[in-house]
């Protein structure tokens, strides 16, 4: 998988933009970028629903210390995998307009650094990987997991079918919430985990939607369909009944789950951030809107934080 050189030093981050990637060597760069291993932002909201699940689960059924870390170190490892696939696939799928867009001009698939025949290579170890992290769970658990890849696999398309894309992006997004019960206990509680899927995909509207602010003129532009095109100037206070639904469903989950007061503060942290995040960004600043997707992740930490605590309040007190 050779890559011109020349393409390489035109396209790729300017030193103003340099990040620890750049360390490697030129042929190597082209695919960490394309794989988005310089951006943890990305990793983590797709790996907070998954250790969200399985610590509530490992809450519920009194498991061992040791469980709670090896399936939370496991999606942490996987959640890096599929999140690096499904910037590929995404990538693959708009690499034409992404060239039109200078925010994402200089992406490998769109500046010519990595073709698609390249790019495709570079996909099958990831998705080999993905599927061989998935067959370390229990059989249940290996069904539920591989059933979400065809979503993974449509989503980029959906940009071009609905105007609700990031609800798309949430449903295939956050199947780790009903996953990582299912790997902990072998089956999945619906009462508590269905309400937990879809606030953390009422949470990945919220954030991708403010991300995604930055791009609401090329996307009307290029007929790339969006939730920050629909909601237009009133996308403040419809993210803000987003974030009261996220956080309440949340919280229900836990209700049923049985938590106690340490869960519901970590909720309380996360809600407060999330109200914070909300009234500071200045959704026609492009750098405002491009800093939520990571700041977004600390909602996924502390609720995180407070089942983590709550559990050890329960087993280890």
């Amino acid at each position: 998988m050779e890559v011109k050189s020349t393409a390489i030093k035109q396209h790729l981050p300017s030193s103003s933009d340099a990040t620890w990637v750049d360390s490697f060597p030129s042929n190597i760069r082209p695919y960490l970028y394309l794989a988005r291993v310089h951006n943890p932002a990305g990793t983590l909201l797709l790996f907070y629903p998954c250790a969200w699940s399985v610590t509530m689960a490992c809450y519920a059924h009194g498991t061992p210390m040791s469980t709670v870390w090896t399936y939370v170190g496991l999606f942490l490892t996987a959640s890096q995998v599929f999140h690096a696939a499904g910037c590929v696939i995404n990538d693959m799928w708009d690499k034409d307009v992404d060239a039109a867009v200078p925010r994402t001009s200089t992406r490998p698939l769109a500046a010519g650094d990595v073709s698609m025949f390249q790019a495709f290579l570079f996909l099958i170890p990831q998705l080999a990987l993905g599927i061989w992290l998935l067959m370390q769970l229990n059989e249940y658990s290996l069904r539920l997991g591989l059933s979400s890849l065809g979503l993974v696999v449509l989503y980029p398309a959906m940009k071009r079918v609905t105007n609700w894309p990031q609800a798309v992006l949430g449903v295939c997004f956050n199947w780790g919430a009903l996953l990582g019960a299912a790997s902990v206990v072998g089956a999945v509680d619906w009462h508590v985990y269905i309400p937990l899927y879809i606030g953390a995909a009422c949470w990945t509207i919220v954030y991708d939607t403010s991300y995604a602010r930055q791009d609401r003129d090329e996307d009307a532009k290029y007929g790339v369909r969006s939730t920050t095109i629909i909601f237009g100037d009133q996308i403040r206070p419809i993210l803000a009944i987003f974030s009261a639904v996220v956080c309440s469903l949340v919280s229900y989950a836990g209700y049923r789950n049985g938590h106690g007061l340490p869960f519901f503060c970590g909720v309380g942290l996360g809600a407060l951030h999330l109200a914070r995040l909300l009234a500071r960004t200045d959704f026609e600043d492009k750098e405002s809107c491009d800093a939520t997707l990571l700041s977004n992740a600390w909602f996924g930490f502390w609720v995180w934080a407070g089942a983590f605590a709550d559990f050890l309040v329960k087993t280890q007190l």
